[in-house]
């Protein structure tokens, strides 16, 4: 999965990206495990890939890294209530737990706990548009 800002979209091509992606994560499998923590750890620092996600599903385990001015990842750990605040989104956070919860829990809480305000706008203008509610 990768991410681009808003003000690097011209780096997305039709089929390629023409530059590196803002944060990058990866899925980690079995069969993945060198590649995603050697092999792409050292092409995303390399490319300045600003942040790399590595989640193991597996082991319960998620590590964070953000390119520091030397393009070299330096390991983010989540603060003390688990929450890791990400370089690339600002503004997002994640809660560790939401990774291993079963069942994970619902977009629309998540997003509330992100940013309440945002997502009680987001979801008065849906309303709004779909003419649930007066648009002002």
């Amino acid at each position: 999965v990768m991410f681009i800002a808003k003000a690097n979209l011209g780096l997305l091509q039709k089929t390629y990206l023409d530059g590196p992606a803002d944060l990058a994560i990866e899925i980690i499998s079995p069969e993945s495990q060198e590649r995603d923590r050697v092999e792409k750890f050292k092409e995303y620092a390399l490319g300045g890939v600003l942040e790399y996600w590595l989640i193991d599903q597996e082991r319960q385990e998620a590590q964070f890294f953000q390119l520091d001015v030397n393009n070299q990842y330096q390991t983010i750990t989540p603060d003390s209530e688990g929450k890791y605040f990400s370089q690339s989104l600002p503004g997002f956070w994640l809660q560790m737990n939401w990774l291993w919860m079963s069942p994970k829990p619902q977009i629309d809480n998540v997003l509330y706990d992100i940013d309440p305000e945002g997502h009680a706008r987001r979801q008065i203008e849906q309303l709004q548009n779909r003419g649930f509610l007066p648009n002002p």
